[in-house]
């Protein structure tokens, strides 16, 4: 994957609030304290931790005193194309670029939303999260929180093969909630039940087929500072190693290492080889409305 080295990076989609730190505790479920495991299983490349009772009462959300590292360093696509951070700060242009386009050419209005970068801990509109919650999209501020520490954990702990598409595919499913939340499609996640057929696994699934829509796109368009693709090549390298990061997160492969035996009445993500499919669903079709994981 590869950025136009003389593009302008908009620093403005993501807040860096890194090495910032939020009083108190670990975030809790039930009033246990969670460990990897279990918020893996419940929530991984999710929404927000409202949804598993997270919380911290009354805690502010970390505020940062500048954009950190983001600010001052990641300037052009030519940064993006040297620097981790900056990579992702340059597939939210993407992302969010190519959506924005989309609800016009639709006749709505996207609504942009920012990421932000964390370390260890963080407070949110959906409550206080630790990095152990992974990657997530909190509906309470419609905001996507990362800790990019993750990206080596998708190799380590999750057998996945990484490289800067496996990242990209993460930030774009999470941009995925942010659209079903717009539309209104979100909401349908919490029918309280888990399983191959619970609305968790399909709001999950289609997230997955709107990050391969956006990558189906991604080369196409236009970004807003030059009027050129913000992403020159994306390869089949690439869109393989999404493939290999949509598999490594399937519900059944985290169970089968974690707990040794899949029970699929207990998904909430879907398993590898769904994941996949409706990557590839969207990524073939780039058509938003062949992404309908209810009918």
């Amino acid at each position: 994957m590869q950025f136009d080295d003389r593009a302008d990076l908009d620093t403005s989609e993501v807040r860096d609030v890194r090495g910032s730190r939020i009083p108190g505790g670990r975030a809790t479920v039930g009033g246990g304290v969670v460990g990897l495991v279990t918020l893996l299983l419940g929530l991984f490349l999710g929404v927000g931790p409202d949804q598993l009772g997270l919380t911290e009462g009354g805690e502010p959300a970390a505020a940062p005193s500048s954009q950190g590292q983001v600010q001052q360093s990641c300037r052009t696509g030519q940064d993006a194309n040297t620097r981790d951070d900056c990579r992702i700060v340059a597939v939210v242009n993407s992302v969010q670029d190519y959506w924005d386009q989309e609800f016009e050419r639709r006749g709505g209005t996207y609504t942009r939303s920012a990421t932000v970068f964390f370390t260890e801990r963080v407070g949110t509109g959906c409550g206080s999260a630790t990095s152990e919650v992974g990657p997530f999209y909190c509906p309470g501020d419609q905001k996507v929180y990362l800790d990019l520490g993750f990206f080596g954990e998708l190799r380590s702990k999750f057998g996945a093969s990484g490289g800067p598409f496996a990242q990209a595919y993460v930030v774009a499913h999470e941009y995925g909630h942010h659209v079903q939340d717009l539309t209104g499609t979100l909401e349908r996640s919490r029918d309280g039940r888990t399983g191959e057929d619970s609305g968790s696994v399909r709001v999950e699934l289609q997230a997955d087929c709107y990050a391969g829509v956006w990558a189906h796109h991604a080369t196409s368009t236009p970004d807003e500072s030059t009027g050129r693709p913000l992403i020159t090549d994306l390869t089949d390298a690439d869109i393989r190693d999404g493939m290999d990061a949509a598999a490594a997160v399937g519900d059944d492969r985290i169970q089968e290492r974690y707990q040794g035996r899949v029970t699929p009445h207990t998904w909430t993500h879907g398993s590898a080889a769904q994941r996949q499919r409706w990557f590839d669903q969207g990524y073939r079709t780039g058509d938003m409305d062949r992404c309908d994981t209810f009918r």
